[in-house]
């Protein structure tokens, strides 16, 4: 079978979404984002679970959102169930990037409570972007039972994804604030001080939290 030059072009672009250097991987997504062709969904997808540059990955992202969701959006789905974390998290990152609502149902109490915080943290963030009308008090509940999990980055993940659901968080915050967990209490009072004064910077709001936290004890002591 003879080879046309289109042909030959997609070859020479898949040969280089696997090159050993960055700069032509990131030239290469950027050529496939800039001219979509079918045959590319397949191999994007597949190198967003394995690309180990962040910046690569979010053109690979991109290159993505340039084909029909028609292809797209299936195969993504089906890397939510990789076991490859990379695969979900990158997964997750590109359905907030496509914005289709009907992907919604697709992610799952275990994404948003995956052990591995880069696809918890995605989760999060594209369940607030995709959460239909009426089930934000719902997601609100799941991610403050979330509260008080792992270091700066993650909680400051999670308290931009409550806020991003807006006065909704109010009452499981007000139900996290009296929890026995200290952290969970100083990082329910730090995302409401956010909520409530945008401009108040995370790592004050959770340091002045912790102090108050403190100051107060547990709750219910000295009853």
């Amino acid at each position: 079978m003879t080879l046309t030059h289109q042909d030959e072009d997609v070859r020479r672009a898949l040969r280089a979404l696997a090159d050993a250097r960055s700069s032509v991987r990131l030239k290469a997504a950027l050529a496939v984002g800039t001219t979509p062709d079918d045959r590319f969904v397949d191999p994007l997808v597949e190198r967003c679970a394995v690309e180990p540059e962040f910046f690569v990955r979010d053109m690979l992202t991109w290159a993505l959102t340039r084909h029909p969701e028609a292809l797209t959006l299936p195969r993504v789905l089906v890397e939510l169930g990789s076991e490859r974390p990379q695969a979900r998290s990158q997964a997750l990152h590109t359905l907030s990037k496509i914005g289709d609502r009907r992907a919604w149902p697709a992610i799952t109490h275990a994404h948003l409570t995956d052990a591995d915080d880069e696809v918890a943290r995605a989760a999060w963030r594209t369940a607030v972007l995709l959460v239909p009308e009426g089930e934000e008090p719902a997601l609100a509940v799941t991610l403050a039972g979330l509260l008080g999990r792992g270091e700066h980055e993650t909680q400051l993940s999670l308290s931009r994804a409550l806020i991003g659901l807006g006065d909704v968080i109010l009452p499981v915050l007000e139900t996290a604030a009296g929890h026995p967990d200290p952290g969970v209490r100083a990082h329910a009072l730090a995302t409401r001080r956010i909520l409530r004064d945008p401009d108040t910077g995370f790592a004050y709001a959770i340091e002045e939290a912790k102090r108050v936290v403190a100051l107060d004890g547990a709750p219910g002591e000295g009853d």
